[in-house]
């Protein structure tokens, strides 16, 4: 079986600011004594290590329009029709693409297609935007304080920043993860993002190669659920995507069976250069661990090597015998 490169760090270890929309305020600001800023004993905590080690990852909508999904499916074994994770085959069909972006998608996949890997942030060691982000870490940790909010991710230390209480720039710097103000909407916490730095190689906001220009605007919502509650969402994701957690060595693993409080992030993307409308998706995470069965936050490198960390062995690479000198 084919493992494209995007998938092996899984198994390590195991510009113009664009019209505010959906919710965005570029004027918002809430202060201590603000009716809307809430009290220390409203804002949950979301402290601690959340995995989701699915791939690719992002689950589609109760209903509205959805993010590209996967046309290679598994046809065969324990996870028959979910995504292929040997194949990132785009489909470009999809409504939410405009022609050109269906294009690009359709040219990823071919690629994918004839056994090789195409080029991603994570399988060229480049930083990640947002939302892509999202589908390439299993593990992530919130870190909350009164002025910012820090989202760490496993993948090779990669860190996003969002100002509290805060409004975007009039002309926000395009920059590797944009530019991210928060707020808490009762126990929800809102994050909105723009600038993201659209003229760079492996611009793309999926594992499918969908493009995205300046105009790109995501914002995300996370909340804690009760299992009865998230397990719409959990349904969804089992029918989509494929389940690492059970099948490689990961930096975070998840409990099957885990029955406390879910974190899900619901984030809406749009880009009027590339999508149609806006799309949103869900992902939903549970309480995760590392190798040793703790929640000590595990280290993912992205560097080129050989050495095949998940099979605990080297790649087969030309070597010689002896010197030819």
């Amino acid at each position: 079986m084919r493992v494209p490169l995007d998938f092996l760090w899984l198994m390590v270890l195991a510009a113009a600011c664009p019209t505010p929309t959906l919710g965005q305020d570029a004027a918002f600001a809430v202060g201590p004594g603000s009716p809307l800023a809430p009290s220390a004993a409203s804002i949950p905590d979301f402290s601690g290590i959340w995995g989701h080690p699915s791939v690719p990852g992002f689950e589609p909508p109760a209903s509205g329009p959805g993010p590209v999904v996967n046309k290679s499916r598994l046809l065969e074994g324990p996870q028959r029709g979910v995504s292929n994770p040997d194949e990132m085959v785009g489909d470009y069909t999809s409504p939410i693409l405009k022609a050109q972006a269906a294009e690009a998608v359709k040219r990823f996949g071919e690629i994918e297609l004839s056994g090789a890997a195409a080029a991603t942030p994570s399988n060229q060691c480049w930083p990640q935007p947002v939302p892509y982000i999202f589908q390439y870490n299993v593990g992530i940790q919130i870190l909350q304080q009164p002025h910012q909010i820090t989202i760490l991710y496993n993948y090779d230390h990669e860190v996003r920043h969002a100002r509290m209480n805060q409004g975007h720039p009039v002309q926000a710097i395009p920059s590797w993860y944009g530019d991210s103000v928060a707020h808490y909407e009762g126990g929800t916490l809102v994050i909105d993002t723009v600038g993201i730095k659209a003229d760079r190689p492996f611009a793309i906001v999926d594992a499918f190669g969908t493009p995205y220009s300046s105009a790109l605007h995501v914002v995300e919502r996370y909340s804690l659920l009760e299992y009865e509650d998230a397990k719409d969402a959990l349904s969804r994701n089992a029918k989509e995507n494929f389940d690492l957690n059970e099948v490689s060595a990961l930096p975070v693993y998840v409990d099957p069976n885990y029955r406390g409080k879910h974190l899900q992030l619901q984030l809406t993307v749009e880009d009027e250069g590339v999508f149609t409308g806006p799309w949103s998706a869900t992902i939903t995470y549970r309480r995760g661990f590392n190798w040793r069965g703790s929640e000590e936050w595990p280290e993912v490198v992205c560097a080129e090597n050989i050495h095949e960390y998940y099979a605990l062995k080297d790649s087969q690479v030309p070597q010689a015998a002896k010197p030819d000198f």
